[in-house]
């Protein structure tokens, strides 16, 4: 029988993450896949010894240094590591879409500056500001379910907030006002688009469902659905939530993609369970 690991952080104590991972381990055993639930420290990535391995493992974390250790006794890992420590920092991520001429808002990626250093008088920052305008958003490299993002509106929060990011990884970015409070999560598998919701927030100038975002069923255009591949084509991503904007014209534009989106709240919303189609996907590849 075809062996897997579903492997979570256990260090992240919401049950979101657990739950995510029952769902795909659910999926698995109906397709007839022996499954092992795991969270990413119950392997110890000793270098040294050869320790029982799956026949496949799925990430649905960022533990990238396990996915890299998986891979290398062997194991094929979904998503690839490779795209998933892509996809972890949003300004390597826009750097590949932009490369790849994906529609997106106009981004600036910060320069590195250790954090007892500033730049704030060298003119780097007024000449963003005169760039992108205010409002802005500032967006921190890492960070998940709309959490460190910011609406910048105006230079006193602009200087404050660039001044509390030294030594963090971030961009400046396009504020597109057309897309206050609403965007579209598109998730795709093996370059196929499973399910799509629309998000909205009355409240947030975010969609995010954590954030208090409301969601609903959506019949994407081509023009959304054409972005939408591609953007997780130009990524690399097999499994991808890939998350739009509504442009000038209701023209679609990337926000951003996620290589570990998780699937509970697009399976409430449309009655599709992603992960049926993301084990089939495996099992098809594999063979």
């Amino acid at each position: 029988m075809t062996s897997c690991w579903v492997i979570y952080n256990g260090s992240l104590v919401s049950d979101k993450f657990a739950d995510q991972a029952s769902l795909v381990a659910e999926a698995a055993q109906r397709a007839g896949v022996s499954v092992k639930i795991m969270k990413n420290y119950e392997t110890i990535m000793d270098l040294s010894v050869n320790l029982s391995i799956p026949d496949f493992a799925i990430l649905l974390d960022k533990d990238i240094l396990l996915g890299y250790f998986l891979k290398s006794r062997g194991v094929p890992v979904y998503n690839d590591p490779a795209v998933i420590d892509l996809c972890d920092n949003k300004a390597t991520q826009y750097v590949q879409l932009a490369a790849h001429d994906l529609p997106m808002p106009r981004t600036i990626v910060a320069p590195k500056v250790y954090p007892n250093f500033s730049i704030i008088h060298s003119g780097y920052f007024e000449k963003v500001i005169e760039r992108l305008k205010l409002p802005m958003i500032i967006k921190e490299g890492h960070g998940s379910f709309g959490m460190k993002v910011y609406l910048i509106e105006t230079e006193e929060q602009f200087y404050e907030k660039v001044e509390s990011l030294r030594g963090i990884d971030f961009v400046f970015q396009e504020f597109i006002h057309s897309s206050r409070g609403r965007d579209i999560r598109v998730n795709i598998v093996g370059g196929r688009i499973v399910a799509a919701m629309h998000r909205h927030s009355t409240t947030d100038f975010r969609a995010n469902i954590t954030n208090g975002g409301v969601a609903s069923p959506i019949v994407l255009t081509p023009a959304q659905q054409e972005v939408a591949l591609a953007a997780a084509q130009a990524v690399g991503a097999t499994f991808a939530g890939v998350d739009l904007l509504y442009g000038e014209g209701e023209q679609p534009l990337v926000c951003e993609v996620n290589a570990a989106a998780h699937i509970r709240n697009i399976l409430n919303v449309t009655g599709i369970n992603v992960a049926d189609a993301m084990i089939a996907y495996i099992l098809e590849d594999l063979s």
